[in-house]
């Protein structure tokens, strides 16, 4: 290894790309394997599953083959949805987390059925151009061959291999010299590389009713998991149509429950009764306002949203403009608030974008749900699983109750601007309950600021915890930060090197061709051609 550290001291600018084809992701190999679907005469779809499938090996600390995955796309003509997230085990009733205050996080009793290759399946079948197999040919050879940790990774890598070392199957996956992989050193997985070769050449039927379905089953069996056969063969992902509002002219897409992408809706219906643009860009009375909005939506999402079939309010009624506006005028703009639900009227994740010359544009998202997920990783396989199983809820009588083969609350959301029923931007902001607060805050700075979507990306940004407590990121001058706390805010502010506040990728369509931009706080890229 070289002599010298991996700290970057200095501030650095990103530039966007511009060009007629692109791609935007977190990981600059990653992006570059979608860039050579696009250059071989792939589409949009091409690149985002190449990318996607690259990312599993090169991002191993946000997704996995065993991960779940969203998307919406604009295929040139019309706007779609897919949901492809899992359910839970059939065996998974509530008596079996009897005396338990909340689902665990970590281990078997956390995994739901991996729902993103399935995704990776269908959106190939309907929108690719290329053979399927071409699209994992770079993740192969990075799992394979081995490939230098960026520095961002081997960072979160390491903050979280002593909670899961103790994981089935963890340790000897991703601990091979009993440690952490550092920047810039090689890490190979064969496993993996095995594993995706296999998915390749079956079209993921090995992986849902075939042998890697029976290793993932075997091992649960050994570990005292509930993953059944009948779970992964009964997997099935669905198109659905994009739940929406308009904000002054542009109209921001989402996901329809399971997901959270409804706060950002909500919130932002909310901030349309107040004139943003007039309150002076990152001033204290802007950011307020911005979080006491999200609260208030936050606390509607946690009590409503769950897997469609068992919501009790539909999404229309918590869209609905009035309900909206009467929760704005709950905003004080002198005191932070701690908001409860309100009553509607009847009526670790990796996010990548793309986007080709014949006008298609791709958001898509992929996520072990807690950095590595559930920590376990099927050995042999190099199927690491994710964790999406503790987003439900313990709570008797919960729209999230947790119950056999149900999705659980979801929080990773694709995000897609329009105007005028047009193709405007895909973009996300990968990371936890950030994503809906950091659509949010980029669709305002859009909208209300008119800043160019790289530096959208870049602005500091906040992020609710829990209660009274934000976060602030490094930048946000010192008068500001206090201004918010004399109004309430607890607000610790992280150090310049923080991830908790989202890494967003975006894509913006031009007259001719796109404007792709990747932020600064991670090690992803824009590229183009």
């Amino acid at each position: 290894m070289q002599p010298f550290d991996w700290q970057f001291p200095y501030p650095s600018q990103r530039m966007p790309v511009l060009a007629r084809n692109a791609v935007a992701t977190s990981q600059p190999l990653a992006a570059q394997a979608g860039l050579r679907m696009l250059m071989k005469g792939g589409s949009a779809v091409d690149a985002v599953l190449a990318t996607a499938i690259s990312l599993t090996v090169l991002e191993p600390t946000s997704n996995g083959i065993g991960s779940d995955a969203f998307c919406i796309l604009w295929d040139g003509g019309k706007l779609q949805g897919l949901n492809a997230s899992g359910r839970s085990p059939a065996a998974w009733t509530p008596d079996r987390f009897k005396g338990l205050k909340e689902m665990p996080r970590r281990g078997w009793d956390s995994v739901t059925v991996p729902g993103c290759v399935a995704a990776w399946v269908e959106l190939s079948r309907k929108f690719g151009k290329l053979p399927f197999a071409d699209l994992f040919e770079p993740a192969i050879k990075y799992a394979e061959e081995g490939f230098m940790v960026s520095p961002t990774i081997a960072r979160l890598w390491a903050n979280q291999v002593s909670e899961l070392k103790s994981q089935p199957g963890f340790a000897e996956a991703f601990m091979p010299r009993g440690r952490a992989p550092e920047a810039g050193e090689k890490f190979a997985f064969p496993a993996q590389g095995k594993t995706l070769r296999r998915i390749a050449e079956t079209r993921g039927e090995a992986f849902y009713k075939g042998d890697l379905a029976e290793k993932m089953v075997a091992y649960a069996r050994r570990c005292g998991g509930a993953l059944a056969l009948d779970d992964l063969a009964s997997h099935a992902i669905d198109w659905v149509d994009t739940i929406g509002i308009d904000y002054r002219g542009m109209r921001l897409h989402e996901i329809p429950p399971n997901g959270q992408g409804i706060a950002a809706l909500m919130a932002l219906g909310m901030l349309e009764n107040f004139d943003v643009a007039r309150l002076p860009v990152d001033s204290a009375d802007s950011l307020h306002l911005q979080i006491e909005a999200m609260k208030l939506a936050f606390a509607d999402i946690h009590e409503y949203v769950s897997d469609p079939a068992t919501m009790r309010v539909k999404p229309a009624e918590m869209l609905d403009k009035d309900y909206l506006k009467e929760r704005a005028k709950l905003i004080d703009m002198k005191k932070a608030g701690t908001p409860g639900f309100g009553k509607p009227g009847k009526g670790g994740t990796v996010y990548l974008t793309a986007a080709d010359e014949s006008g298609m544009m791709v958001s898509y998202i992929q996520s072990n749900f807690s950095g590595f997920g559930s920590g376990v990783v099927v050995p042999g396989a190099g199927i690491s699983l994710q964790n999406r199983g503790s987003g439900f809820s313990l709570r008797p009588g919960h729209a999230n109750i947790v119950a056999p083969r149900k999705r659980p609350f979801h929080t990773i959301i694709p995000g897609f601007v329009t105007r005028n029923g047009k193709p405007v931007m895909s973009f996300g902001v990968m990371g936890g309950s950030m994503q809906a607060q950091g659509h949010t805050q980029v669709v305002l700075r859009l909208v209300d600021y008119q800043q160019n979507p790289q530096a959208a990306a870049d602005a500091p940004r906040w992020r609710i915890e829990t209660g009274l407590t934000v976060g602030i990121e490094h930048g946000v001058p010192a008068d500001v930060v206090n201004d918010l706390r004399a109004r309430g805010h607890n607000m610790p502010q992280a150090d310049r090197w923080s991830t908790d506040f989202g890494r967003a990728q975006l894509i913006y369509k031009m007259d001719d061709g796109y404007l792709a931009a990747s932020e600064r706080r991670t090690d992803g890229q824009a590229v183009g051609y």
